[in-house]
């Protein structure tokens, strides 16, 4: 793609979510959701019952230039109490000249409420700094006309934040719904005082079942849906399925029209490489050759053997 078309294409995507009032889905999207569930849940934290590390690199619209990028690393571990856990989640997110560097840290406590199901309560906290050179942006007007919603730099803004989240889960089955983000930080750009909505308060409800079709195969659906005010419900619906606990594949379709495929390998149910790919079906599928994501994660020995079989989600 010539660089001036995307400009003007980055250009019109910031106009539209610097229009004054205007809301959208903000957060990172993930299409491996299902592993990476502590970046928008802080109750995850602790679920492995080991120290773990897991790091995820997502590319949107790669051959597009300007194409969103979102780099995710996230730590977690339990303590001497083993109903505590907690971690720490960075991610990188950028589109365009607008970036966004968060660092929060997680904590979760972990309540019993049958043999083998728990649910686990956790808050999240930590900030968020955005930064975006507005200057660089070439607009739809005219040579003598001036958009002030395109003035200067904006250096950085540091927006502190804390978010809350519930995790239900057993060896079989899991049940998500958290808000990452508890407060709505904005600012006003220009000499216009034009307001923009840098945060917005997200809703997830993520879920998924293992069944065991045999003894060396089973089969995984799952859910995500993420809802922001002032713009549609998007949800994720995945098939995925696991041959003799090491080596997972699958598909899955988004309502805002995408599909991809997963697969995932599982070495020594310690180290964990990941691989996901989105199409999407609308018009912008010509400039670009879809989206890839990359994940992977390792854990330390487990803190009782007891959690040394298969971890599913």
């Amino acid at each position: 793609m010539k660089r001036f078309e995307y400009k003007y294409i980055i250009g019109l995507l910031v106009l539209l979510a610097v229009a004054k009032g205007s809301y959208g889905q903000q957060d990172p999207m993930y299409s491996q959701y299902m592993f990476n569930v502590q970046a928008y849940n802080p109750a995850y934290a602790g679920t492995w019952q080991s120290i773990g590390f897991m790091a995820l690199g997502r590319y949107q619209w790669v051959g597009f230039e300007g194409g969103p990028e979102t780099q995710t690393f996230t730590i977690q571990a339990p303590m001497r109490n083993e109903n505590v856990g907690l971690g720490l989640s960075v991610i990188h997110d950028r589109i365009g000249e607008e970036k966004r560097f968060a660092v929060f840290s997680d904590y979760s406590y972990r309540l019993k409420l049958d043999q083998n199901v728990y649910l686990r309560l956790g808050i999240k906290a930590g900030f968020t700094s955005y930064q975006n050179d507005l200057s660089k942006y070439i607009t739809y007007t005219s040579v003598d006309d001036h958009d002030p919603a395109f003035d200067g730099v904006i250096e950085e803004k540091f927006m502190p934040n804390f978010g809350i989240g519930a995790y239900l889960h057993s060896p079989s089955y899991y049940v998500g719904l958290s808000v990452p983000k508890m407060m709505q930080n904005d600012f006003e750009q220009g000499p216009e005082k034009i307001k923009t909505e840098l945060e917005m308060r997200h809703f997830t409800l993520i879920g998924g079942y293992v069944f065991e079709l045999s003894e060396s195969l089973k089969f995984k659906p799952s859910f995500i849906t993420r809802y922001v005010k002032g713009s549609p419900v998007v949800g994720d619906l995945n098939a995925s399925f696991l041959l003799n606990d090491k080596f997972w594949l699958g598909a899955m379709v988004r309502t805002v029209g995408m599909f991809g495929f997963n697969t995932q390998f599982v070495i020594n149910n310690k180290l964990r490489l990941g691989y996901a790919v989105d199409f999407d079906t609308s018009q912008i599928r010509k400039y670009h050759n879809g989206t890839h994501e990359i994940m992977v994660s390792y854990e330390l020995s487990s803190v009782k053997t007891r959690y040394a079989s298969p971890r599913y989600f």
